[in-house]
């Protein structure tokens, strides 16, 4: 078959003859331009003909290639938060009405754990040292350096202001297992939170395995929401969310940086740290997510942010000095534990005494009633500062560590080092040395509280995480630790403080669960 490009070659010579001849007769010059307008047609039709084909080849093969992938394509979960999500006024009481397309491929293997209570006081460790720089601003990622303006555009839209959560008070999120989940979870990669310091990055610092980062918390009797970047960043709107508290307090904190900092553009973000505050900035929602460090809640010799490794520490009864620091806040996180765990008896100042004055007169108090009298100091702190229209106040329960394998069954083992996997007999309750009389302190005086806190429950869950510590991955003294350190678990693991991503991140949702759920004022 001849291609159109020879046809209109041969068909020339007889158009110039046609129109000679047509000269030649005399005739109107009419039917000479009908007749090569018909040519003309039939020229286009026949390309037409022939871009059709290969429009037709190319969506065939098109349409091939995309039964192929879907063939090979992995199994995915839809994300948990969706169903959690209403918007007041307008999808409340509707019903999804597309349906699902295709059936699930495959499900992920999924490994479960039980939690339980457990009540055996332990003495721990001192909290490790961590070295900040003084101004941070994220390096790019490999993903944001390859992205192009134009790329950044394309950028999915912000999602409704308005977007309310639907998790009830009622609802008891501390109750259920923990469920191994490769699809959801981790919700962010280490190697994209440039915030995060060098004792929280095991993967960086030579773990190698990285199933600690794939539990999912799963409740009982409800859903917790997968953690949403861009809902809570508009709750934080002209806002700031504070930590304040000890260095497991830090490790959330890092925590919900990562968390936010995903959906912020490079060069929108900022981390600051002056003193006793680090404080990350979201330039484009004018928010910020802060730590401020008081490891006793109350004034005490231990308050230097950078030399806090005193081996007599005393507290004293008053809060003033930090409380200054909290005034005005919108979202307030607070906690206090692992320091109360290194002696029996606490040394607290006589009366209104403080330590900017020399004061040394000072009282040993057992560890428990010590802890009630900083609680109800803190408690009346809140009542007489802070307007609950205004500030929404948290305070996270102990944070366990893990420091004795026969606690789970392992003889053999030094501490938490090596522990890739949760506890998984549930036979027993767990007795990690985790002094519950605190944690009944706590609910004691907040339970008490005219003010409105939100105790959130980690300890009992997170005592099944012997697999989420930092371990030898990790800081001494500033100096990440050497081969011969990492060699030495029995005198060097860190099973305080957590990996993230990780465990904290739990923690963090249970926070967002409860911010998210609140009607707009």
């Amino acid at each position: 078959m001849r291609s159109p490009r020879r046809r209109t070659l041969v068909l020339a010579p007889k158009t110039l003859s046609m129109k000679n001849t047509a000269r030649k007769n005399g005739r109107n010059p009419l039917f000479l331009f009908l007749f090569t307008l018909s040519l003309f047609f039939m020229f286009v039709y026949n390309e037409d003909i022939i871009k059709s084909i290969a429009d037709y080849s190319l969506s065939s093969s098109s349409r091939t290639m995309s039964q192929e992938l879907s063939q090979q394509e992995l199994p995915t979960d839809k994300p948990r938060h969706e169903e959690h999500l209403r918007l007041p006024g307008i999808i409340d009481g509707l019903e999804d009405e597309e349906e699902e397309e295709g059936e699930e491929i495959g499900q992920v293997q999924q490994k479960i754990v039980e939690t339980t209570s457990a009540n055996d006081p332990a003495a721990t460790k001192v909290p490790v040292k961590v070295d900040v720089p003084r101004v941070l601003r994220a390096p790019p990622t490999v993903a944001a350096a390859k992205m192009s303006h134009g790329d950044e555009k394309r950028r999915p839209e912000a999602m409704p202001q308005r977007l309310v959560l639907n998790v009830p008070e009622s609802c008891d999120l501390f109750e259920g297992r923990w469920v191994y989940d490769d699809v959801s979870y981790p919700i962010y990669k280490e190697r994209e939170c440039g915030f995060l310091t060098e004792q929280v990055t095991c993967t960086r610092n030579g773990r190698r395995d990285d199933t600690y980062q794939k539990w999912r918390w799963q409740p009982r009797d409800c859903d917790l929401p997968r953690f949403d970047a861009r809902v809570m960043l508009e709750r934080l709107r002209g806002k700031r969310l504070m930590f304040v508290g000890d260095s497991l307090n830090r490790n959330q904190w890092e925590s919900m940086v990562c968390l936010v900092q995903s959906v912020i553009p490079w060069g929108k973000k900022t981390l600051t740290k002056s003193g006793s505050f680090n404080v990350f900035r979201a330039e484009e929602y004018n928010a910020t997510v802060e730590f401020y460090w008081a490891p006793f809640l109350v004034e005490s010799n231990a308050d230097d942010p950078k030399v806090h490794s005193i081996p007599d520490r005393i507290i004293t009864n008053s809060i003033a000095k930090h409380g200054k620091h909290w005034k005005g806040v919108d979202y307030l996180i607070f906690n206090t534990y692992i320091w109360w765990m290194n002696t029996p008896k606490m040394k607290v100042l006589r009366g209104k005494g403080t330590l900017d004055r020399g004061s040394t007169d000072y009282t040993r108090i057992e560890r428990t009633p010590a802890y009630r009298r900083v609680l109800k100091i803190w408690a009346r702190w809140v009542q007489r500062n802070l307007n609950h229209k205004k500030t929404m106040v948290f305070f996270m329960s102990l944070s366990p560590n893990h420091m004795r394998p026969l606690d789970w069954d392992s003889p053999d083992g030094i501490k938490c080092a090596m522990e890739t996997m949760p506890v998984m007999n549930i036979s027993h309750p767990l007795e990690m040395g985790t002094d519950w009389r605190l944690f009944a302190v706590e609910e004691s005086v907040i339970r008490s509280m005219k003010f409105p806190v939100s105790f959130i429950k980690i300890t009992g869950l997170s005592e099944y995480r012997k697999d989420g510590h930092t371990s030898v991955h990790t800081l001494r003294q500033g100096k990440l630790l050497t081969p011969e350190q990492q060699a030495d678990p029995a005198t060097y693991a860190d099973c305080i403080h957590w990996c993230l991503p990780g465990l904290p991140d739990t923690w963090n949702e249970f926070v967002y669960a409860r911010i998210a759920s609140r009607p707009w004022r």
